[in-house]
């Protein structure tokens, strides 16, 4: 748990959009940002010192009038001690204008409950901000995120809006990919060969939100649209286009040019400079600098 630079840069867009009031983090929050590039992103006073945990800063200089933690164990000191895979005491519903995931939602076994303890702790009108792994985090934490799960679950639908995706590049910490909400029958399918983090925020309009029924958009489109059609055979969608797979099978069948083209891809996939949004249509690049101060 921690706030590196694309956390950082996160909260930096966040709070562009709502000033931080009354805040909780998901477990204590490390600051693990190289000091000079917080003074620099955040503007702090010439005197500003790294401070082990995240308070200090959220407090001085993201609006945030108080900060909070809660944490299953006690061992630093959170504010709350609570196990997230169990629901919250209501005593804390309803209690903070920001709720921050800093990368802990991962860890515990029960998803679904963590985040809808995260709603629960968040006022009407508040913000819930989620910073988790996407791609090759593989043993990082029990769970890796996909976009899709926080557009269908932070849809007004469910008492939620101004719903916003992004993916960021580990390697790379001066950009970032707005992820596109899928439509009909599309996917927001994002496959990398470095690791990844989602970036999601949204804001809580409903106190009797709703968690339930969440599936994906195209099983959705394509059951609706066999119910105005009549019932057709099983289909599972496709998550890449069908010429493409067939150029593969041919490919496959020369084994040394599939080898050669296959390990040359690869290594470009590897490469820092190759783009995610190539490959993957449901992702617009985004300088984060820029972004934030548009």
């Amino acid at each position: 748990m921690g706030i590196d630079i694309h956390g950082l840069n996160f909260l930096r867009y966040a709070e562009k959009k709502k000033s931080f009031g009354d805040t909780i983090t998901i477990g204590r929050q490390w600051l693990h940002t190289y000091e000079p590039w917080v003074k620099r992103l955040v503007g702090t006073k010439p005197s500003y010192k790294n401070q082990e945990y995240c308070e200090e800063l959220l407090t001085e200089y993201f609006g945030a009038t108080k900060v909070d933690s809660i944490d299953y164990s006690d061992f630093e000191n959170a504010t709350h001690v609570h196990d997230l895979n169990e629901p919250l005491p209501k005593t804390l519903y309803g209690k903070y204008d920001t709720v921050i995931d800093g990368g802990t939602l991962e860890h515990i076994y029960n998803a679904p409950q963590a985040l809808k303890n995260c709603s629960h702790l968040c006022k009407f009108g508040g913000q819930i901000l989620h910073i988790l792994p996407a791609n090759n985090f593989c043993g990082h934490g029990f769970w890796q995120f996909s976009p899709e799960l926080f557009f269908a679950l932070y849809s007004m639908k469910n008492g939620y809006s101004e719903t916003q995706i992004f993916v960021a590049d580990k390697s790379n910490i001066t950009q970032w990919y707005k992820v596109k909400e899928p439509k009909d029958d599309e996917r927001a399918t994002v496959t990398s060969s470095t690791e990844l983090y989602v970036l999601a925020r949204t804001i809580l309009t409903r106190t009797d939100f709703s968690h339930s029924h969440i599936q994906q958009c195209d099983y959705r489109y394509q059951w609706a649209k066999e119910a105005s059609q009549g019932a057709q055979p099983p289909r599972e969608p496709a998550d890449k286009p069908r010429a493409r797979e067939g150029f593969k099978q041919k490919l496959k069948k020369e084994p040394f040019v599939y080898k050669t083209l296959s390990a040359a891809y690869h290594l470009y996939l590897r490469s820092k400079a190759a783009r995610l949004d190539r490959k993957n249509p449901a992702l617009t690049l985004v300088d984060v600098n820029s972004y934030i101060h548009s």
